[in-house]
């Protein structure tokens, strides 16, 4: 990625293939970066999509931040990246912290995107139980308690299950100091915000890998797709880097659901 929108103090790195093609912008989550989205990338583009990738500030090329990552930061980055490149109605893609800043974004203006892809993410406005509130509450200061070092073994075997992934994810998380992964984290759980009865006001593809233990996604993603009424796609020998972990599946469940968006636009 060589290309750079200077924005609230911060060059935020993107790659955009161009194209006339439905525009899709791939988001990564905390504490990775664009690269999680190679196989997509490059997947999508070759079946003639136009195809956005970036790195939020504070990860991978964007750097550095220019001050705390926040939820609002995060999402006004994401609006600004979409207007600079005046990209009509984009389908959002996310994973994790991507995922939720695609629900957020959608939310507060539904004629912004035409679709929304989340993997591997928290349900923004899924109801929690006492117990996952805690869990939520309790993330941060244990995030705090590890040792820095011990840091990127610890999330990549948490996140990842084939040892590429795996390799991958601590090479991500070891761009990042640990104060500001709980940051980044922190403003993650900023974007969970229950709101049982709203739903989501455009086309949703939910993905999840079936070995995924982050949260409650592997409760709360079924409750979804079924409050949504939509199909919700099982990624098998997949973790919480599902994109990663079995690349041709989740292209697949992509490209399957792209391709229904567009002959529903016909």
């Amino acid at each position: 990625m060589t290309d750079a929108l200077s924005f609230d103090g911060c060059d935020l790195r993107y790659g955009d293939s161009g194209g006339e093609g439905v525009p899709v912008v791939l988001t990564h989550g905390a504490g990775a970066d664009h690269v999680m989205f190679d196989a997509q990338a490059e997947h999508l583009r070759v079946r003639g999509f136009r195809v956005v990738v970036w790195d939020m500030r504070g990860h991978g090329l964007s750097q550095p931040a220019a001050g705390p990552f926040t939820a609002e930061r995060a999402l006004a980055d994401l609006r600004a990246l979409i207007e600079h490149l005046a990209l009509d109605r984009p389908v959002l893609a996310g994973q994790s912290l991507g995922g939720n800043l695609g629900q957020a974004l959608v939310r507060r203006d539904r004629h912004l995107a035409r679709a929304l892809i989340v993997i591997d993410s928290a349900w923004n406005t899924g109801p929690l139980s006492w117990g996952e509130r805690v869990l939520l509450k309790m993330a941060a200061p244990m995030l705090l308690a590890l040792p820095a070092r011990r840091l990127p073994e610890l999330m990549a075997n948490a996140s990842a299950v084939t040892p590429s992934a795996r390799a991958d994810a601590r090479r991500a998380f070891s761009q990042m100091p640990k104060e500001d992964f709980v940051q980044v984290w922190k403003a993650a759980v900023e974007l969970v915000v229950p709101d049982p009865g709203y739903r989501t006001p455009v086309p949703l593809c939910l993905i999840r890998g079936l070995h995924d233990r982050t949260g409650n996604i592997a409760s709360a993603m079924p409750r979804w797709a079924q409050a949504e009424g939509v199909e919700e796609v099982v990624i098998p020998d997949a973790g919480h880097m599902s994109t990663q972990d079995n690349p041709r599946a989740v292209n697949a469940a992509i490209e399957t659901f792209l391709d229904t968006l567009t002959r529903q636009e016909r």
